[in-house]
């Protein structure tokens, strides 16, 4: 631990209201109003759209007076071009709120409308990418407020500060950050992820057990979000393989989207060369973000072993390990991924090291590797990504 007090510098914001339980959907007219709403726009994803939950929301929205339409053209990836079709959306039904609704990538592509839909002309979405101080280049008091229903565990965006949007034209995924993007409002309802598939329930919830660990081995000076990511991680330990092997297990459910949030709420410290290689890889290959992050969570954590000895052994003995440290973290994963029916290898999932070298240099540049605990340079990317393609751990 440094000494210097400059190691000590963040800013931390932890604002959104959570309203928990089952059947906490039944708010949702009450919560857009509460924001001052009167004429919301659901942003979600095509499968969804068309499922009762959604209709059933937008009808009681309806029934509450609130004046609603429904915009779902976004990709299980979303691209800038989704985005800029939600802000046509919500300009042109003149709407003065977003409810955000779905999985990860639902939620990430209505934050981003949110943001940016009531922006000044000529302000492009680009320009908030997550590098220095961009997000100044937004007006904060433009932003739409947002209530927002995630309907997996994985991603916790419903409580992230940035969106994770694919630029199609450079096939590379842009972190959009800006602290006003957190939603208002959170309603976190078991009820409606009990039709989540066992393979959608195990890969998200791998997602937010990767968000626990990344912040939680992240060198940044955040105890608020240790302690969250920790927790986080118990949850996932006892919560996870029940929800997978029963989907209706409300109490599973209502921890796992618990744990979600929370994964999201700790990676404020920062996230790591997981998502440093995920993200490129998700934008090369269409590939599932949660899946990527599951895969390669043992490979990372093997090398950056040198720098994460304290953690791991702290982490060990919380979830009861045996002989706690990194080698006994490493066995738990690679357990706990078996019995969920996660790949071992990149290869099982189409991806070979053709682009190996293009894959290293993109980690290097994704902000994620900014709050890794070791600073890997290209080639060590690289090697990273060739090791979770064939298998060497």
């Amino acid at each position: 631990m440094s000494h210097d007090m400059n190691h000590y510098t963040m800013g931390w914001n932890y604002p959104s209201n959570i309203l928990t339980g089952a059947g906490r959907i039944r708010d949702l007219p009450d919560a857009c109003k509460a924001l001052g709403m009167g004429a919301p726009l659901l942003v979600t994803d095509p499968g969804l759209a068309a499922l009762p939950m959604v209709q059933d929301c937008v009808q009681a929205c309806r029934d509450a007076g609130l004046r609603i339409a429904v915009f779902s053209q976004v990709k299980g990836n979303p691209t800038g071009r989704n985005v800029l079709d939600g802000m046509a959306a919500f300009r042109s039904g003149s709407h003065d709120g977003v409810i955000a609704y779905g999985g990860g990538s639902g939620l990430d592509a209505a934050k981003a409308v949110a943001l940016m839909a009531n922006q000044r002309e000529g302000l492009s979405l680009w320009s908030l990418e997550d590098v220095g101080d961009n997000w100044k280049n937004a007006d904060a008091q433009a932003i739409a407020p947002v209530v927002a229903v995630p309907t997996t565990a994985g991603t916790g965006s419903e409580v992230g500060r940035a969106s994770v949007i694919t630029d199609e034209a450079e096939h590379v995924k842009r972190i959009i950050f800006h602290p006003g993007m957190v939603p208002a409002t959170v309603i976190l309802d078991p009820e409606l992820t009990v039709g989540l598939p066992p393979k959608v329930t195990a890969a998200t919830g791998m997602d937010a057990l990767s968000h626990c660990m990344e912040a939680w081995c992240s060198p940044l000076y955040h105890p608020m979000a240790e302690g969250i990511a920790v927790e986080g991680m118990r949850r996932i330990d006892l919560y996870l393989l029940r929800a997978y092997s029963d989907g209706s297990d409300l109490e599973a459910r209502m921890n796992m989207l618990v744990a979600s949030s929370m994964g999201a709420t700790a990676f404020q410290r920062g996230l790591g060369a997981m998502h440093a290689l995920a993200h490129p890889l998700g934008a090369l290959y269409d590939a599932h973000h949660g899946t990527l992050n599951a895969v390669l969570m043992p490979y990372v954590l093997r090398s950056n072993e040198r720098a994460i000895g304290e953690p791991m052994v702290r982490l060990g003995r919380y979830l009861n390990l045996e002989q706690p440290g990194t080698a006994a973290v490493i066995d738990w994963v690679l357990g706990l991924r078996e019995r969920l029916g996660i790949p071992h290898t990149l290869a099982e999932l189409g991806i070979d090291t053709r682009q190996a070298d293009k894959v290293g240099r993109m980690a290097v540049a994704d902000p994620s590797s900014g709050s890794n605990p070791v600073a890997f340079d290209a080639d060590e990317y690289r090697g990273i990504f060739v090791a979770a393609v064939e298998g060497r751990l």
